[in-house]
């Protein structure tokens, strides 16, 4: 698991421990570039978040442990970080794992940030669905969201006021916009399907 300064970082590894698994915190590069399935969990800006990766030298470890196939899950904001940009708070780079961009929630009644429970709509049979049911429900927090270019990259929806992207995934790279940690029944089982993926 990833440590980059994400301040939901302890709920994310209890979480993982708590179904069983055996979980590394870790901000070296070396462990990460060496992992054998990563966690990139994650609260707050974009921006701050991304800069302090960057800061720690984990993008560059965690891109080479990608190409090599290692399996990578990011959540919340971490699942963000997988994208090409993001427009909060000025314009930022992503890591450019799933091509599209990241961007804000707008309506007149929207209330922003998206707080509470909302169900997944899923739009195509995945491993990381098995044990759950169509309209499960999610906890999620964000006021930005996923638009990733290929639609064939969304494996679940949820809907404010539109439909968003909450869970995606692209070759052996994957992300939760929810938090797993907080979704309680699905939540655990999320993770463990990722867990079993090989």
């Amino acid at each position: 698991m990833i440590d980059y300064g994400a301040s939901n970082i302890r709920s994310a590894q209890k979480a993982f421990e708590f179904i069983g698994a055996e979980v590394e915190l870790t901000d070296d590069p070396a462990v990460v570039a060496r992992g054998r399935k990563l966690v990139l969990p994650g609260v707050g800006a974009f921006g701050s978040g991304i800069g302090a990766l960057r800061a720690r030298g984990l993008e560059e470890p965690i891109q080479a442990a990608v190409a090599r196939g290692v399996p990578l899950l990011g959540i919340c904001v971490g699942m963000q970080f997988l994208f090409d940009s993001s427009d909060e708070m000025g314009s930022h780079t992503g890591m450019g794992l799933i091509p599209g961009h990241v961007t804000r929630f707008v309506g007149k009644e929207l209330k922003v940030p998206h707080m509470g429970w909302n169900e997944l709509e899923f739009t195509h049979d995945h491993p990381l669905l098995n044990g759950i049911n169509q309209r499960d429900h999610a906890y999620f927090v964000h006021s930005y969201y996923c638009a990733p270019n290929d639609p064939a990259h969304t494996v679940a929806t949820a809907d404010y006021e539109r439909p968003f992207t909450a869970i995606v995934h692209r070759e052996n790279v994957y992300g939760l916009q929810f938090h797993p940690e907080k979704s309680q029944r699905v939540g655990l089982q999320i993770l463990r399907n990722y867990l079993a993926i090989g």
